[in-house]
This record gives structure tokens, C-alpha cells and sequence, in this order.
């Protein structure tokens, strides 16, 4: 078992850093004990690194569940660079790369395997799992496992079953966000020994909570960007709008760029970059950006929509003052947005009928027959199919998702995965084909070349470095990579950047589909409880914002943050209240007799004189106090 200073050194050896934040090492001791772990930790907060440190340090392998595709690659890369061996399995992978992945992660020197938790149920990976030596298991975004949550996975609930094959493996839930209910439901269902919850306070004393009721939002948008500096996240709520913002904002002089799933994943890693490297100062974007990204200087985020839930907003607004130093967390909205917001939530629900049309449509898109298609994999353009079959993306996306619900499929989220690549055959054989077949020697010759490992596992090639080499047309190089796929001589998977639609169980015709209607309903009320918790948020002006959000993860007893709109409201309101007590008494006290400034201080002890004196100052200017010829102040009647 490591002791604190072996973690130390890991975290210093492969972070950088001499010492963990707060809660980081308590979390992380609680894991080494063998505890089963919850930990609660704002975004920003490093959570990453409470399960990579020891998921290093001890013997084995950490399995990460993630639903996010984005995030698992994001990570893997990191890792991979520092020289920590890490791996995923997602949807989009074939068969092939699957088994030869998990037979890496048994023989192998890997120390992470990320995997998507519908992977968790195969019987490959079941078979595969009771050969590994895991050290932990750390379940990420894990409020997904809670229906109470606001992004309830069904496949989440399936985790808890791999412990049976795991003995005395601790597991550790981790999360941004949770509510009470959510809380305990996650240690509820990922079956913890005991109550053990690490719990960051929700609170970020840098970061200033505002919300305005505008009818000129764009306006009131500039004039913030006008007071304030450094970079800025706004968030909107559709594709379209991040484009039309961001041209606005640029026609006025601030430089911005917009950013969404739709686009293309090379052009929208390179606005990432240029935002992160500060080469422009406002990214417009949908909820698809800022998951991963680490750019602890954002001065403002800008909501121009009402996001769907407080735990949204959280996380997002987040984003801003990461450095701890100040930050402003601006949510704009106006009457219209209100009644968006409802229309949102009715959209969000397609009714029964239209779900079993979408489910038929699907099918159809696929060419798949009744009682095909389990554990495929699919690419899937959410536009085209809607199209083809005279849909709404609104109402095939949220049919889709109530499918997912239910365990039918799975929809991932877009992903850009790079050409993978792993010679089949041994090298006796390889150089049979090269002397038989001149043709193709020039090509295996630079995959040997370029790619270590290539015998042992899939690696990740660009076929433009090998056109660069062979001097051919890229379309004859992937020809040519085909071929040898074909031939089994190697297993060539091209890119992708489409999202994933999986099957989890064979197609049914849409009569025999169960569809549990109470879970609909139950779903549709959670659903509204959180568009009108985020709508009160909006709306209301009584309530410091800081413990308005609080309170609503369960954080009782917070200070107002003296920061916030409501705040500040109520301490002019309370300024104006002494400031008029103290008028009404200097009138008073002049009515009766002047007095000099001195004597006037002298009869209001009970203030402090600067507020007097500021008083007296004000009531000057505005000819209620003149000053005689004996230096009193007398009221001006």
C-alpha cells in the first residue's frame, strides 16, 4: 500500500506538482484504505487527478467508466504523453480492436482502460475482467446513475453488477454536481459497504453571480465586454445563434469565434486553440465546448439563454475564475426566454406514438431486419436521418434519448477517432507478401517505419505522412489499406467523426416495443422541477445567488457572498435606509440651532463621520445646508 509520500512523488513526477489541493489527498487515502469513495468536486476542481494518482501508484489497472467519448480521449492523450500506458473502449470500435484491447490490458503494462458503461455488460468484457488486476474502479460523471439526476444513463445502473467479479475493489464515484437525492442514490446504486461522501463546498467566493432581465440583451452583452477584460465563454442554446453572436460581437469590434458539434472536429480543435492561446477573446458556443478544457484565466461567462437546469449552470459558469481570482458569471434573460423555456420542456418529450415511429425509422435508416443489430455499431448523422424521414431533430433526438432511457440504444456524442491500424499477421508472412506483391512493400516498409507496436496493438496512423512518403493520391493509399484489410492482413479502421448509435439489443418491430410510461411521466416531473428551479433562479431577487445555488445541492448555512446582484441590491437598499435615517437627523438637529461639522459629528456618535460628512456633503450640493458667516451649518428652509 503507498504511503503519502509515495503519492506525493507520483503527483510531482507525472503532474508537476508539490502538493494536492484541498481534498484531493483525503479522497485519495480513503481510496487506498480500500473505502468505497464519493467525491463531490466543483469542475475545475481536479477530480482526474484522485483517481490517476493512485490509479498509478498501486499495482494494476484503473478502469474509468465515462459516458463521454470527448473526455475518455482527452484524458487517454494526456496520460499517454507523460508515459502512463491508457487505453479506451467505446462505441465505434470494432469487435477486433475490442478483444485485442482488453487482451493488451490483461498481458500488458496498461494503467488506465477508460470504457463506455453500456461496454460494461458484453460478455467479452465480463470474460475479460476476471483476468485483470484492478486496483480501482472510478465512475465519472457519476450523478448519471441517478434518475433524479439531470442526465440519468440507464446504463449506469449496470456498474455495480462487474463488483461480483471484483472482490474488495474499491470503487470511486465522482461528480461536479449532486443534489441530497442524488447523493445517496449514487451510493445507493454502486452498492457502497457504507456512507462515504468527500464533498467540496459549492461555494466560489471569486466569482460573481448576475443575472439581468433585458429586452436588449445584445446591447447589455457588449456593455459587459466593454467594462470588463480577458477571455469570455457566451453560451447559447442553438447552432445557429453561435454564429450570429459571434459575427455581432465581431462587427463591433470584439474578437470572438463560435463553436458547436456541427462543425468539423480539425476546424473546431483549431478554434479551441486559438481561444485557449488567447488569439481571440469570446468564444460563442453551445453546452459541446468547455468539457476538458483547462483555461483557468476566463474572466466572464455569459448565459444569453436560460440553461436547462441549475446543474447546467453550474457547471458552465464554472468555467469562469478557475485562477481564483475574479471572475463574472452573467445569466441575460428577457419575458421571451420564459416562454422558451416551457416550450423547451414540451418539446423534450415526444409523445408515445412518435417514439415508435422514430424507433421503426431507425431501424429502416440502418437497413436492419427484426431481430438484427444487437451490439452494432453505427454512424450517425442525427440531420440526415430526421430528414429522410420528414422528422424534427428536436422530436427524433428526444425520442432517441427516451429510447436510450428505456436500454434500447445508445447515442454517443461525436468524436473525432483517427485512422487505427494493427498488422495481422506475423513477420515471416509480411515479408511473403512484400517480395510476392512489389506493389505493396514500399507501404508496409513505412508503416514499419512510422509506427512502433504495430505487431502488438492498434495504433493510431495519418494516412496524409504516408502519401507524403509514397507520393500517391490519398485515395490509393486508403485503397491499398483496404485491401490488406480485406486480405486480413492487417485491420485497418479509417477515421470517424460522426456520433455512435448502438444497438443493445436486436430490433423489435415497434408493436413489441415496452415502453414504461410511469418512468415517462416520472421523468417529464423531474424535468420540470429543474426548469423551474433554474426559472426561479432566474426570477428571483431575494436570495444571494451563491446560496440560492447552494442550498440547492444541499449546502445549508453559507454567508451571502456580498458579491452577487441581489447582494449588492440589498446593501444599497440598506445604505439608503442609514443614509436617510442620517439625513432626517442632521435636518433635526439644524432646525433647532446651527451647528459647526465638528459639533454635528459630535451629536450623531452613533454613526460613523465619514458617513456624515459624506451627507453633509450631498446635502450642500443640493442647497438644503448653507454655511454662515460664523462657519455653522444652518438648514435651509
Amino acid at each position: 500500500m503507498p504511503d503519502n509520500r509515495a503519492l506525493q512523488d507520483v503527483l510531482k513526477k507525472y503532474w508537476g506538482y508539490n502538493e494536492f489541493r484541498p481534498l484531493q489527498e483525503d479522497i485519495i487515502n480513503s481510496i487506498i484504505e480500500g473505502k468505497d469513495t464519493l467525491a463531490i468536486m466543483p469542475t475545475g476542481g481536479g477530480k482526474s487527478i484522485c483517481f490517476q494518482v493512485p490509479g498509478v501508484a498501486q499495482e494494476g489497472i484503473c478502469i474509468v467508466v465515462s459516458p463521454l467519448i470527448a473526455l475518455m480521449k482527452d484524458q487517454i492523450d494526456a496520460l499517454n504523453k507523460k508515459g502512463i500506458k491508457s487505453v479506451a473502449i467505446y462505441s465505434g470500435l470494432s469487435y477486433r480492436e475490442i478483444d485485442i484491447t482488453l487482451d493488451n490490458c490483461i498481458y500488458g503494462d496498461y494503467k488506465f482502460l477508460y470504457v463506455s458503461p453500456e461496454r460494461l455488460e458484453t460478455n467479452i468484457f465480463i470474460e475479460r475482467i476476471k483476468k485483470m488486476k484492478v486496483n480501482l474502479v472510478a465512475v465519472d460523471e457519476a450523478h448519471c446513475i441517478s434518475q433524479w439526476g439531470y442526465d440519468f444513463r440507464p446504463s449506469y445502473l449496470k456498474i455495480a453488477s462487474i463488483r461480483a467479479y471484483l472482490h474488495n475493489i474499491p470503487i470511486l464515484a465522482l461528480t461536479a454536481t449532486a443534489t441530497e437525492k442524488v447523493k445517496w442514490d449514487i451510493q445507493d446504486k454502486l452498492l457502497f459497504e457504507s456512507t462515504n461522501v468527500f464533498q467540496k463546498s459549492f461555494e466560489r467566493p471569486n466569482l460573481k453571480y448576475l443575472v439581468r432581465n433585458e429586452e436588449s440583451k445584445l446591447k447589455k452583452m457588449l456593455e459587459i465586454f466593454s467594462k470588463t477584460e480577458g477571455s469570455a465563454l457566451v453560451y447559447v442554446r442553438s447552432r445557429k445563434k453561435t454564429t450570429d453572436i459571434a459575427n455581432y460581437l465581431s462587427r463591433n469590434g470584439i474578437k470572438s469565434d463560435y463553436y458547436h458539434a456541427g462543425l468539423p472536429i480539425t476546424l473546431r480543435e483549431n478554434k479551441q486553440k486559438q481561444w485557449i492561446q488567447d488569439e481571440i477573446r469570446v468564444m460563442v458556443c453551445t453546452n459541446a465546448f468547455g468539457m476538458g478544457v483547462d483555461k483557468p484565466d476566463v474572466r466572464v461567462v455569459v448565459h444569453l439563454d436560460i440553461p436547462e437546469s441549475i446543474e447546467a449552470y453550474y457547471q458552465e459558469a464554472g468555467r469562469a475564475g478557475r485562477d481564483d481570482k475574479e471572475a463574472y458569471a452573467v445569466l441575460l434573460y428577457s419575458g421571451v426566454d420564459v416562454r422558451l423555456l416551457n416550450d423547451r420542456l414540451e418539446n423534450s418529450f415526444a409523445d408515445v406514438k412518435t417514439i415508435r415511429r422514430v424507433y421503426d425509422a431507425l431501424g429502416n435508416y440502418f437497413q436492419l431486419a427484426v431481430g438484427a443489430g444487437e451490439g452494432q455499431n453505427f454512424d450517425f448523422d442525427l440531420s440526415s436521418f430526421a430528414t429522410n424521414y420528414q422528422l424534427s431533430k428536436s422530436e427524433a433526438y428526444y425520442s432517441l434519448k427516451f429510447l436510450e432511457h428505456q436500454g434500447y440504444l445508445v447515442l454517443s456524442d461525436a468524436v473525432f477517432a483517427k485512422s487505427r491500424l494493427k498488422i495481422l499477421v506475423v513477420k515471416s508472412d509480411l515479408y511473403k507478401l512484400q517480395v510476392s506483391n512489389p506493389k505493396y512493400e514500399l507501404l508496409i516498409r513505412q508503416l514499419l517505419r512510422f509506427y512502433t507496436g504495430i505487431f502488438d496493438e492498434y495504433v493510431a496512423i495519418e494516412e496524409d505522412q504516408l502519401v507524403k512518403y509514397l507520393s500517391l493520391e490519398k485515395v490509393e493509399v486508403t485503397k491499398m489499406l483496404s485491401y490488406l484489410n480485406s486480405t486480413n492482413i492487417i485491420s485497418y479502421q479509417p477515421n470517424k467523426e460522426l456520433p455512435q448509435l448502438t444497438y443493445l439489443l436486436p430490433r423489435l418491430s415497434s408493436s413489441n416495443l415496452k415502453l414504461d410510461i410511469n418512468f415517462y411521466k416520472e421523468r417529464r416531473n423531474i424535468e420540470e422541477d429543474k426548469y423551474q428551479q433554474i426559472l426561479n433562479y432566474a426570477i428571483q431577487k431575494d436570495v444571494c445567488r451563491s446560496i440560492f445555488i447552494a442550498n440547492y445541492f444541499g449546502e445549508k448555512e453559507l454567508k451571502p457572498c456580498e458579491k452577487c446582484d441581489v447582494c449588492v441590491k440589498r446593501r444599497h437598499s440598506k445604505d439608503n435606509e442609514l443614509n436617510q435615517k442620517i439625513v432626517d437627523i442632521i435636518k433635526q438637529k439644524l432646525m433647532n440651532k446651527p451647528l459647526s461639522i465638528s459639533e454635528l459629528v459630535n451629536e450623531l456618535s452613533a454613526f460613523e463621520s465619514d458617513h456624515i460628512i459624506g451627507q453633509v456633503q450631498s446635502l450642500k450640493e443640493r442647497g438644503n445646508i448653507i454655511e454662515n458667516e460664523g462657519q455653522k451649518l444652518e438648514w435651509k428652509w
